[in-house]
């Protein structure tokens, strides 16, 4: 360990010295929040079995990220809060740092340099986007679509989920409008860099609602992560949205007869934050398990059980073969350049400003 590295982390372990209980100990146990499903399973395995085995701490796993937002505001609100680390999307962080509901992280004294000494800041770069924020993976949200349901042309467009004369049947759409309203602006001839600029004015509002008003009749919403690989596990539908490392599980792992449709994927980050209001003990050991979890390793880890890309720089080098499969993974990741020949970058921003108005439209447009 070279003095940088020795020096960052003393400082690190030092601010978390300080914030333990008047008896000198940390919480020996947490609740982490992720989202369930392959994406915890491989959380598991990279992160809380090690930690746990390092340090004899119980983690209580609960898959309630998909509310994290309101359920954090109510926590507050209440006094009361019982999460002790939260997995949320990036703008998700954004909102909940703007609303002091998460922590200010300091990589330089919280988290763990590279392996070379290079800061935390620099190894994870533009990836941090909010002061509250420990980004953990690059993953997209795209199609999967059966096979052995879209005849002999296989649908090479995301426009295809708006379709239904090519490809009916019912198609699957998170319910809601992240992803949603720019897919239906794409493919109503909107161009991809003018799509944030018309989704601000009321009338791109509509104009995205219009057009996913086209399939309504044809939509399955899902809320959980989990609910797209099982409607084409099920033959339910013959297409729909998720996440990419959910599919990989589907196709490689499970082998059903399921390709993906990475047109247009939506690159977006996930990654970790500690919430206000904790216990100076429970915020300690939450310090102490960020800074396992988001070192250099452990992020290349997770990749061995998901295909999600890690977002530190240093951990791109080392990711390599699924543990049990024994496959190379950086092909299935949404990074690889065969992938992402027609990405569509998420704005974080946007939606951190705009989400509370455009969800309360989009459920009215989805209860009428």
């Amino acid at each position: 360990m070279n003095l940088t590295k020795t020096l960052m982390t003393t400082t690190a372990l030092t601010v978390a010295a300080s914030m333990v209980s008047a008896d000198g100990h940390m919480a020996n146990e947490m609740t982490i929040v992720s989202w369930g499903g392959a994406y915890s399973a491989s959380q598991k395995n990279a992160y809380h079995d090690p930690y746990s085995a390092n340090t004899g701490v119980t983690i209580i796993n609960d898959e309630s990220s998909a509310e994290a937002v309101a359920k954090l505001r109510a926590m507050s609100e209440a006094g009361n809060v019982t999460w002790d680390v939260v997995d949320v999307v990036a703008a998700d962080a954004i909102r909940l740092c703007d609303e002091g509901l998460a922590m200010e992280i300091d990589p330089d004294t919280m988290l763990a340099a590279a392996p070379d000494g290079t800061s935390a800041a620099d190894d994870f770069g533009d990836l941090m986007v909010s002061d509250c924020f420990i980004p953990q993976i690059v993953y997209s949200t795209t199609f999967g679509y059966r096979t052995d349901m879209v005849g002999d042309t296989p649908p090479t467009s995301v426009c295809a989920v708006f379709d239904t004369d090519a490809y009916p049947g019912k198609r699957s759409l998170e319910k809601r409008p992240i992803n949603n309203m720019e897919w239906a602006l794409l493919c109503d001839g909107v161009a991809k860099e003018d799509v944030y600029d018309v989704l601000e004015t009321d009338e791109g509002q509509q104009q995205a609602l219009d057009k996913l008003t086209t399939i309504k009749d044809d939509v399955i919403w899902w809320s959980a992560g989990a609910d797209t690989p099982q409607l084409l596990a099920d033959g339910e539908i013959v297409m729909g949205s998720t996440y990419n490392g959910r599919l990989f599980s589907l196709i490689v792992e499970q082998k059903q007869p399921v390709a993906m449709l990475w047109d247009a994927q939506v690159f977006d980050l996930d990654g970790w934050i500690i919430p206000t209001g904790l216990s100076p003990e429970r915020q300690a050991r939450a310090l102490d398990y960020i800074m396992f979890a988001t070192d250099t390793q452990r992020l290349a880890d997770q990749a061995k059980y998901i295909s999600y890309g890690p977002a530190r720089a240093s951990s791109a080098p080392l990711v390599g073969k699924h543990e049990e499969l024994g496959i190379d993974m950086a092909p299935h990741m949404p990074t690889d350049p065969n992938n992402a020949k027609n990405t569509f970058l998420y704005n974080f921003e946007f939606w951190a400003d705009y989400r509370d108005d455009i969800d309360a439209k989009f459920q009215a447009w989805l209860a009428q």
